[in-house]
C-alpha cells in the first residue's frame, strides 16, 4: 500500500487521483488513522503553502515518518513535502525534519517570483525515479522557495530559472521534487509510475 500523508497542506486530491492513475490502492492518512503508516509500502509528503505551517501539520506524523525512513520505506516529498526534509528554511522560524543535510533558501530578486510553470530538468544523476525522463522533459513548478542541499551528490536534476534551482534530491530511500508530478501531465505520470514500482521493490 502506498500512503499520502493528509497534513492539510493543499493540493491533496489531486496528488491523490494522479497516484490513483498509475497505482490501483492508494490510502489517504490523517492523523485519524496515522497508525496505517506502519503499513505503507510507501509514502507521499504532498503540499503547497508555507515551511513553518507544513513542519507544524507534520508533527503528528513525525516521528512514525523519521522511523519509517530510517527503516528503509522509500518516501517521497513534493514541494513543500520536499522542503521540510531540510533542515531550515528562510521563509520560516521552524526547524525541519533534518533528513537532507542543507536550508531552504529564496529565489533571488532577480527572477519573477512565485516561480510559475513549466520548466525542463537538467539531470546530473541518474536515478530510478526519473527512469524515462530525459532533459526535454518539462514539469510544472510553483514555489518561492527552493532547497539548497549541503552533499552535492544529494542533488539529482536541477531547473533553470535564473539560478539552478535545486528540483531532484536524493538520499537512499528519501526523493524529493520541487515541481508537481500530479500536474506535470505524462512526463509527471512516469515519475509517478517510477516510485510505485521503487515502493514494490
Amino acid at each position: 500500500m502506498i500512503a499520502i500523508i493528509d497534513y492539510g497542506m493543499g493540493n491533496l486530491f489531486s496528488m491523490y487521483n494522479g497516484l490513483k492513475r498509475v497505482y490501483d490502492d492508494p490510502l489517504l492518512v490523517t492523523a485519524e488513522n496515522i497508525e496505517r503508516l506502519k503499513d505503507a509500502d510507501g509514502i507521499i509528503v504532498p503540499g503547497v503553502g508555507a515551511f513553518d505551517d507544513g513542519i507544524r501539520n507534520l508533527k503528528p506524523f513525525s516521528e512514525v515518518l523519521l522511523e519509517l525512513v530510517r527503516s528503509g520505506v522509500p518516501v517521497l516529498g513534493i514541494c513543500i513535502g520536499m522542503q521540510v526534509m531540510f533542515e531550515a528554511s528562510e521563509e520560516g522560524n521552524e526547524k525541519g525534519l533534518g533528513l537532507i543535510p542543507g536550508t531552504v533558501v529564496r529565489l533571488p530578486g532577480t527572477v519573477r517570483v512565485p516561480h510559475m510553470g513549466w520548466n525542463n530538468l537538467h539531470l546530473q544523476r541518474h536515478l530510478e525515479l526519473l527512469e524515462g525522463i530525459t532533459d526535454a522533459d518539462y514539469f510544472y513548478f510553483v514555489h518561492s522557495y527552493h532547497g539548497v542541499p549541503r552533499e552535492e551528490e544529494r542533488i539529482i536534476a536541477t531547473a533553470d530559472y535564473g539560478v539552478q534551482v535545486t528540483a531532484v534530491v536524493n538520499k537512499k530511500n528519501l526523493y524529493g521534487v520541487q515541481f508537481h508530478p500530479e500536474k506535470s501531465s505524462k512526463r509527471g505520470l512516469q515519475l509517478l509510475k517510477n516510485f510505485v514500482r521503487i515502493c514494490k521493490g
